[in-house]
């Protein structure tokens, strides 16, 4: 037995085997079979009983669950496949629920492919033998064109082999399709859609063996009548372009230009296409249409056209000339305002004293002033102010100097404080008597100081000396008047880093030498001890102890006397 006949048998057991399990374990036991054997392991077309029965299940009729178990079922049926037969067939019927299949399907068909992704099999391949090797490609293609078919579908919102050529009134009873009477913004978005599902179809062109399989054919029919409808709604769009080119914006005819490039190319393309379809047997039961091309020489004008475009289309400025107009309420507006400006400046000149220009016979031309290079005044400086903003600066030009009423050497005295004679503000402050105080004579001291002063600046010094001794010390200062000791003052500030670290140095080494002269005291001491006798060590111990008890105010005063009546035993020393 060869290796086709085996796979055949073994598609036929898995098919017959999937129709018994739907039997019993299926609640859509019919729709299971239909879509088991519409698309069974046999080289051949689906049979129209079985692609009824799916038809019937994706109605406008039947509920919603049932249309989506039938998309769901093909999907698994179509990603778990290995077999091309199987997957050709599989994309057969799924084209013909959307050509034929209600439109209420084909919207929960993009719905679910939003999710699953069911027509993209990019790995897909069957390597059993050199025909599954070409159809398997095909069978790619095929799927990418469905693919395309559903986005275009999404993009124009209805699908363009179900769509009826309409009779147009102009038109001499010729019938077209929907994008020649649709407007520009539409049409410069349905037409690149088009052109797009118009290339995958151009693609899909057998290679190899499987331009000779029936199975494959009997696809490709059905994509060569699709192309047909496609090309009428290009071609009717373009006409319409056409029509209406010479009225666009700038970006709206670049945009357009290039869809009747691109028209021109593929129309190239899908007549090479319609020229391998006629050496086919499916040639025979059709009739390609003839295809021109567009004239060169009108693209030309069209390219002269998008140099001189306006940038903005003629609808939008007229809009936005809508908009820069002002309405009733706004000139009502402006026109208040401009009464109140033109009172405004009337008022000024009223207000102003009229200057008598200068003679001309007092100036001579010696006399006259050089002009000199000078900018504009960018602050409008020179510009004359109200008259009642200058009588209320002539009003206020003393407001900051604080004089008491009724004196009247104010300003000289404000002046000879500030006088260029002077050494300084401090003499001044010294020898000028102070005007902003009512305090009795009684107050002023010798030299005409004021008493108040000092001891302003007593108390001054003194907050300081608080503040800086918190400050660095943790405590107050003493009186920095203090005639005892000059360098009280300066005692309260910390000294500088480096004096500070010079001083612990010092410190470490004083206490390093009193640590070692305690030490040599202690080893002098033990030296004496071990070197004197006994009885006068006794001795010692014995002052000590008194000396001790004396000292101390709490001890026993009877204490010298017990040691006297006792005295301590004397040894051999040898």
């Amino acid at each position: 037995m060869g290796s086709g006949t085996w796979r055949k048998a073994y598609g036929a057991l898995k098919d017959s085997t999937k129709v018994g399990l739907a039997n019993f374990n299926s609640e859509y036991k019919d729709l299971d079979i239909a879509i088991v054997k519409a698309t069974n392991h046999v080289e051949c077309p689906p049979k129209e009983r079985h692609l009824r029965r799916i038809l019937f299940a994706t109605t406008v009729n039947r509920p919603r669950a049932d249309v989506a178990y039938s998309i769901c079922s093909l999907a698994r049926r179509l990603s778990k496949t290995k077999n091309w037969i199987v997957a050709l067939k599989t994309l057969i019927v799924i084209h013909r629920l959307l050509r034929e299949g209600d439109v209420t399907f084909k919207d929960d068909f993009l719905s679910y492919s939003y999710r699953g992704n069911i027509l993209q099999i990019p790995h897909f391949k069957d390597d059993s033998s050199p025909l599954a090797w070409d159809c398997s490609a095909w069978v790619r293609l095929y799927a990418q064109y469905l693919d395309e078919r559903v986005e275009c579908f999404k993009v124009l919102k209805y699908d363009v082999e179900a769509d009826r050529l309409l009779k147009l009134p102009k038109a001499s009873g010729k019938a077209h399709s929907r994008t020649r009477t649709l407007p520009c913004a539409d049409l410069l978005d349905h037409l690149p859609a088009l052109q797009k599902l118009l290339l995958r179809l151009i693609s899909c062109q057998p290679e190899g063996t499987a331009c000779t399989n029936y199975l494959v054919q009997y696809a490709l029919a059905l994509v060569l009548k699709e192309s047909f409808k496609i090309y009428c709604s290009i071609n009717d769009g373009i006409i319409n372009l056409v029509d209406m080119y010479f009225e666009m914006a700038k970006v709206d005819a670049i945009k357009a230009l290039e869809i009747y490039k691109r028209s021109g190319q593929q129309a190239e393309r899908l007549s090479a296409f319609y020229d391998y379809c006629k050496r086919l047997e499916l040639a025979r039961t059709f009739q390609f249409p003839t295809l021109r091309q567009p004239p060169s020489s009108f693209l030309v004008t069209m390219e002269e056209y998008i140099r001189e475009a306006p940038c903005a289309s003629t609808s939008k400025s007229v809009d936005t000339e809508e908009q820069s107009l002002p309405s009733d309420n706004e000139y009502e507006v402006l026109q208040e305002t401009e009464k109140a400006v033109e009172e405004e400046t009337e008022e000024r000149a009223d207000a102003e004293p009229e200057e008598e220009p200068p003679s001309t016979s007092e100036l001579s031309e010696e006399d006259e002033p050089h002009p000199l290079p000078t900018t504009g005044d960018l602050l409008n400086l020179d510009e004359e102010l109200h008259p009642m903003i200058a009588d209320l600066e002539q009003s206020n030009a003393l407001a900051l100097a604080i004089v008491g009423p009724g004196s009247g050497n104010n300003t000289s005295i404000s002046q000879d404080l500030f006088a260029i004679d002077k050494s300084g503000w401090e003499l001044a402050l010294v020898t000028a008597p102070s005007i902003h105080t009512s305090q009795p004579a009684g107050n002023q001291l010798a030299g005409g100081f004021d008493k108040l002063l000092l001891e302003s600046l007593y108390e001054d010094t003194a907050r300081q000396q608080q503040i800086a001794s918190v400050t660095y010390t943790g405590s107050v200062a003493s009186n920095p008047f203090d005639s005892n000791d000059p360098f009280t003052v300066s005692s309260s500030f910390a000294p500088p880093s480096n004096v500070q670290l010079a001083m612990m140095a010092q410190q470490q080494q004083h206490y390093y030498q009193m640590q070692q002269q305690e030490y040599y005291q202690v080893q002098q001491q033990q030296q004496q001890m071990v070197m004197m006798p006994p009885q006068t060590y006794q001795q010692q111990q014995a002052q000590y102890a008194t000396n001790a008890g004396l000292s101390n105010p709490f001890g026993d005063p009877f204490s010298s006397l017990v040691m006297m009546a006792n005295p301590p035993k004397q040894g051999n020393p040898h």
